[in-house]
């Protein structure tokens, strides 16, 4: 806990605009499909525009995530925090205003451009935060409390959308969105690296070979292929899950915003309780690669059940089974941490960004045709949850990829192994 407290600053901001953005979410489907196809509950042209807006924000992520979490590095975290809080009040204050169609359209054009200026990036940044100020051995711990924090504001922010109306929901969103830029700006102070030299100091030869050979050390700033690939496959799955998921309870069991606002909550206090209290137990006794492999395992059988889903009840029933999924991203997340140095965390949580960012182009542009086919009458045969399955089967491929990382080399008093140096340049 003692590494714990230099971050709570962080974690109030965290957890002021995780509310401020989920605020928004149960209603959005409403929204869109009262603006594009008033009273119907299944609409082609709006699971296309949402899938297109996620691809465009992808694009837009790939080259912003990375380049910002390298500018904080040299810069500082919240320098650069101040741009995504910032942007993301714009489209939220517009369907405060109004939710006619022209302002749809409006917000629309505007949180696009506001996502391609770095709008996510926050997450990215904080978790480059959480690394300069927890030591190595704690940070996996201290990534799953991030997280649990986000899940906190996830259940806060949906149990607010339940019992607010559409017009006040976007107005409370814009509020607590403002609060957290505030609130950083003031109490949130500036982070300096945990400074734990990768290399002796004694090991002078081995300085100056990896000095010589800079251009293969670079490498070791970015996460190792078998992460990028698990990650990739990981965030293709969640990005084609969360572009299509709402619209086909929509069109299947016919959910409205407070039933979204439920499941939300549902699956966010399980997150919750997870990441804060089970996931600091877990990563000493069975380490992350174990975990990661368990929340793909759980992650793939639950999208299985949803594509499969025969009654209204079930979402509900998957979603408090679904509580170890949410441990896959701290665990790649430390994974990866452990194998840079310390002015080098945001470069690498930029570039695990920038491959969700891909994840969010390929997936919307694949899955939003295939399920505005498969909700439609024109399927080529009755499945409505066949895009669901589909990522379902990515997941585990992504399962049996995780079977095959392995951990970093151990760092033992802040000090690295003697061969430390011969792996990096390896």
């Amino acid at each position: 806990m003692e590494g714990l407290t230099g971050l709570a600053h962080l974690f109030v901001t965290m957890f002021l605009a995780g509310v401020g953005g989920v605020i928004a979410i149960p209603s959005i489907t409403d929204v869109t499909m009262s603006a594009l196809c008033p009273g119907q509950d299944e609409c082609s042209l709006a699971i296309y525009l949402t899938g297109f807006q996620h691809a465009m924000i992808g694009v837009g992520s790939v080259v912003t995530t990375p380049l910002i979490g390298n500018l904080s590095d040299r810069y500082g975290r919240k320098v650069l925090i101040t741009l995504p809080l910032t942007v993301s009040l714009i489209p939220q204050a517009i369907l405060a205003y109004s939710r006619e169609t022209k302002f749809f359209y409006a917000y629309y054009l505007v949180k696009t451009l506001a996502a391609l200026a770095g709008e996510g990036s926050f997450h990215c940044l904080a978790l480059a935060y959480v690394a300069d100020k927890v030591p190595v051995g704690k940070r996996a711990s201290a990534f799953g409390i991030l997280a649990g924090v986000g899940s906190a504001s996830f259940v806060g922010g949906t149990l607010a959308a339940r019992f607010l109306s559409t017009a006040l929901t976007f107005q409370v969103a814009s509020v607590f969105s403002m609060m957290a830029l505030v609130y950083m700006r003031i109490f949130l102070k500036e982070s300096e690296p945990m400074r734990q030299p990768l290399l002796k100091e004694a090991d002078e030869p081995c300085i100056q070979q990896c000095e010589d050979d800079m251009p293969q050390r670079t490498f070791k700033k970015l996460p190792s292929m078998g992460d990028v690939i698990c990650l990739l496959k990981c965030s293709i799955a969640d990005g084609g899950l969360m572009a299509i998921l709402l619209y086909y309870l929509k069109a299947r069991f016919q959910y409205n915003k407070n039933q979204f606002a439920d499941l939300m909550m549902i699956s966010g206090i399980g997150a919750t309780l997870t990441q804060l209290f089970l996931m600091p137990i877990l990563v000493p006794a069975v380490g992350e690669e174990k975990l990661l492999t368990t929340g793909l395992f759980v992650s793939c059988i639950n999208i299985l059940v949803y594509s499969i889903s025969w009654s209204a009840w079930v979402p509900y029933a998957l979603a408090g089974f679904s509580v170890l999924g949410v441990l896959v991203r701290p665990t790649i997340t430390s994974i990866a941490s452990k194998q840079v140095g310390p002015n080098e965390q945001g470069m690498v949580q930029g570039c695990l960004s920038g491959v969700t960012s891909v994840a969010n182009i390929i997936s919307p542009l694949i899955f939003s045709p295939l399920t505005a086919l498969f909700l439609s009458e024109n399927a080529p045969f009755n499945f409505p949850g066949f895009s669901l399955m589909c990522l379902g089967l990515i997941l585990m491929t992504a399962f049996f990829l995780s079977l095959m990382i392995r951990a970093p080399p151990p760092i033992v008093g802040d000090k690295v192994s003697n061969n430390r140096c011969t792996e990096t340049l390896v």
